[in-house]
């Protein structure tokens, strides 16, 4: 589910950044490449439906990551010591018997 999340996530943020930089401001912005669009969106021009565009978008994205939140934060109270077996049929090896290393001779006359 979080992947499906995730992935609309992307998407989101792709459409909103699209619908921000194709809005006019004061320096025109991307807005001018996008041509005559003036008899597509209505007499007022594409202002009030990409305003409308971005406001439903950026909805949606608060509305996604509050979701993905949510899903996070329950995966995370999950740890993994408690999926843990508590008994096994594993014996474990026993331990070698220790043997007396032979001692080393030092030389201290040169």
């Amino acid at each position: 589910m979080t992947g499906i999340l995730l992935i609309s996530q992307i998407v989101l943020v792709v459409i909103i950044t699209i619908a921000v930089l194709l809005q006019k401001s004061s320096s025109i912005g991307l807005g001018a490449y996008s041509g005559s669009n003036e008899s597509v969106f209505g007499a007022k021009g594409p202002g009030s439906f990409l305003a409308k565009m971005t406001f439903f978008f950026g909805f949606l994205f608060i509305l996604n990551t509050v979701t993905l939140g949510y899903f996070y934060a329950q995966e995370s109270s999950a740890s993994v010591v408690d999926n843990i077996a508590e008994a096994t049929d594993v014996a474990a090896p026993a331990a070698p018997a220790e043997q007396e290393a032979p001692a080393v001779e030092t030389n201290t006359s040169n």
